[in-house]
């Protein structure tokens, strides 16, 4: 695929794309975001790709929404685009997991983007923001919704009415992000887990990251049914014969993904 707003590329089952905007410090403009989409649908059902990371630059994951886009737009613009929704929308939807690879700023947007990912993993200069209230907005990709899952009521309200930024060590011991590496391992250490991840069965990752997800549209008793029931139909597919065929015979597992 041509992008004018993205790199892609894959190599041994993952997917890499790195936001590249770099004079507007990779802001999310409509045009960033439909090519994101679009290489993360096609990427969905490509069996070549078994993991993905998305990243930016060492100064921006994404220093947010390109407010020069959106600046002038009335009510009814906004409304009848649906703006961000197809972002939100057609990113949460992808089966295969996502990895944030975040260094610098992950503000408005980018922080949003951050978030709509599997896990985040940051480096040591990251920062994470949602100083929208300062534009006389709030986030609109997800951002109230679902930092208070990650992080509780009284550090997202913190983070939205005061715009406050948070640094890495923050947001690893906050539960934003799942680990904080140097800046320089960052890339290699998000390429490292996408890879163990490419290793193991894909149907089975995909139904691992659905149950994981279900947690936070459910009450604890109705995850609990749907992880039973998703964990029981895995005794279905070759791939689990062939995992605990293999550890027993302490031997590598040869999965077919099926």
């Amino acid at each position: 695929m041509d992008h004018q707003n993205i790199l892609a590329t894959v190599d041994n089952g993952v997917g890499l794309i790195t936001l590249n905007r770099p004079k507007a410090l990779n802001a999310l403009n409509s045009a960033l975001l439909g090519e994101l989409c679009a290489q993360l649908k096609v990427w969905d059902i490509d069996p070549a790709v078994r993991a993905i990371v998305i990243t930016g630059s060492e100064k921006a994951f994404a220093a947010g929404a390109d407010i020069k886009e959106m600046a002038d737009k009335s009510y009814m613009e906004m409304f009848s685009a649906n703006f961000f929704a197809e972002a939100n929308d057609t990113i949460a939807a992808i089966r295969k997991p996502i990895i944030a690879a975040v260094a610098g700023y992950a503000l408005g947007g980018g922080c949003e983007l951050a978030m709509l990912c599997d896990f985040i993993i940051a480096a040591d200069n990251a920062k994470f923001g949602l100083p929208e209230i300062t534009l006389a907005v709030m986030p609109g990709i997800g951002g109230t919704q679902r930092l208070i899952r990650l992080v509780g009521k009284s550090k997202a309200m913190d983070m939205c009415l005061t715009a406050r930024q948070m640094g890495a060590e923050e947001a690893e011991r906050s539960g934003l992000v799942s680990r904080v590496v140097p800046a320089a391992e960052l890339l290699p250490t998000a390429l490292e887990a996408a890879a163990k991840i490419a290793a193991q069965s894909l149907p089975i990752a995909a139904m691992l990251k659905e149950t994981v997800n279900r947690a936070y549209e459910t009450t604890l008793s109705e995850g609990i049914r749907f992880e039973r029931r998703v964990f029981h139909a895995m005794f279905a597919t070759e791939d689990q014969k062939e995992g605990m065929a293999a550890f027993g015979e302490k031997r590598k597992p040869a999965f077919k993904d099926r």
